[in-house]
């Protein structure tokens, strides 16, 4: 979402026909899917619960925008491009919610400024311990990793990409969350 601001501070000033749309309507759909995360957070008391509700809700979000993208023409400044961006915004949002509830440390998903100032200021070249360097270190690689795939799949049938963001993520519930509620027993 940092993304969407900056794009939003650039398109409101008319900077290179930035737009100023797409940011709103992303930034809207992922805080009401962060309230929504939240809110499941509050009502569902074990870890796993609120990660495996969390996790269907973006899977099913995630098959709706492919299905959506397979069957209308998905066009960018236009309904459709804004409707499948609220769309994901609304999961990321629900997730981002949940991973915050979660409180792993030393790991934020979204704020790699932070996780690339935690690995520098606590390693110990700085005179920190280093503690939770190969997390923080991990994050920074999966995200450059990830950036890279993301702008390899803009080459790609939109519907194709998010068929396999669907799927990703449906293999991945149905692979951890057996173990996570076997190991919360």
């Amino acid at each position: 979402m940092t993304g969407n601001i900056v794009l939003l501070g650039f398109g409101i000033a008319g900077s290179s026909g930035l737009p100023v749309v797409a940011p709103l309507v992303s930034l809207a759909a992922f805080l009401a899917g962060a309230t929504i995360g939240g809110r499941m957070g509050a009502a569902l008391a074990p870890q796993e619960a609120h990660l495996s509700r969390a996790m269907v809700f973006e899977i099913g979000v995630t098959a709706l925008a492919t299905l959506i993208a397979i069957v209308f023409d998905i066009t960018p400044d236009h309904f459709s491009g804004d409707l499948i961006i609220a769309l994901l915004a609304f999961a990321m949002g629900i997730r981002n919610a949940t991973v915050r509830r979660l409180k792993i440390a030393d790991l934020t998903t979204t704020v790699l400024t932070m996780t690339l100032t935690g690995l520098a200021a606590d390693s110990p070249l700085a005179g920190g311990e280093g503690k939770g360097s190969w997390r923080r270190g991990a994050a920074v690689v999966s995200m450059l990793a990830g950036a890279c795939a993301g702008a390899l799949l803009l080459k790609a049938d939109l519907s194709l990409v998010l068929l396999a963001a669907a799927l990703l993520a449906l293999v991945t519930w149905l692979v951890f969350m057996p173990a996570a509620i076997t190991a919360a027993e």
